[in-house]
């Protein structure tokens, strides 16, 4: 089993054959400051109102990072952060692991490398815990301004919030707004459901417009309705939890495709 908290700070995965990426999974602590430019560069490119001082400030309570490298010359391509975050709901222990900075180079967008390693880095680590605490219950905790974010949610989970049919659990929106609380402090609008920061970094334009016939999807649909205000770096709070009965038959694919990486 991997344990990416002691013993192994990082680990690769050759290039696939479909999306010639490699992926590698890195401490924070360890990443090379060539890396971080190129990083920051990817974000400055999709994102707005960004500054390098903040894109650092945010990185530095990360743990871990998925650096995308493109095979001709190893350049990050794309990357994805990871922290946890631990709350006790109801008496009960539980980890949110947060997504935060998010990003592929848009001429690699179509790849699964991203899907495949993020689940194995969470997966493993989820299990690692509660191997430790088996009371612990795990849940992706995310935040997104776009409609293509917030779609990993039901490709990959069953059960998620916000949910277009289904108001979910009551434990698990307890989970979420606790969460979101001690992530987002008075950022966090618990009636919408959304996080209205301070210093928003709205997408660029041309990243995720929003065409009539993406409007015709009942899931892009859904999305704009909860997050009406995305165009301004609105953020809708979302949760899943963690477990394998809860994957779709696609993300368990993916699952088994990113264990044998």
């Amino acid at each position: 089993m991997l344990d990416l908290t002691i013993a192994h700070p990082t680990w690769k995965s050759p290039p696939s054959d479909t999306s010639r990426i490699s992926a590698q999974v890195v401490r924070r602590s360890l990443i090379a400051p060539a890396d971080l430019h190129q990083m920051y560069e990817l974000l400055e490119t999709y994102f707005e109102n960004t500054t390098f001082h903040q894109f650092e400030m945010d990185l530095g309570e990360k743990e871990y990072v998925i650096l995308l490298r493109a095979p001709e010359d190893a350049r990050v391509v794309g990357f994805s952060t990871i922290m946890k975050i631990h709350a006790t709901v109801q008496d009960k222990p539980v980890v949110g692991f947060f997504s935060g900075d998010t990003i592929i180079a848009r001429e690699r967008w179509g790849s699964s490398v991203l899907g495949r390693f993020w689940l194995k880095t969470v997966f493993s680590e989820a299990d690692r815990i509660q191997m430790h605490t088996p009371r612990t219950l795990a849940y992706w905790f995310l935040i997104c301004s776009g409609y293509k974010t917030w779609r990993y949610l039901p490709i990959f989970f069953r059960h998620y919030l916000p949910h277009p049919v289904s108001s979910g659990a009551a434990f698990d929106q307890e989970v979420l707004q606790t969460l979101a609380r001690k992530k987002f402090g008075d950022e966090y609008d618990p009636a919408a459901g959304v996080i209205r920061f301070h210093h928003a970094n709205p997408l660029r334009q041309g990243v995720a417009e929003v065409t009539e016939e993406r409007l015709r999807d009942p899931m892009v649909e859904f999305f704009l309705r909860m997050n009406p205000g995305h165009a301004a770096g609105d953020e809708l709070a979302c949760l899943a939890p963690i477990s394998r009965p809860n994957m779709t038959a696609a993300g368990l694919r993916l699952l088994r495709a990113g264990a044998g990486a």
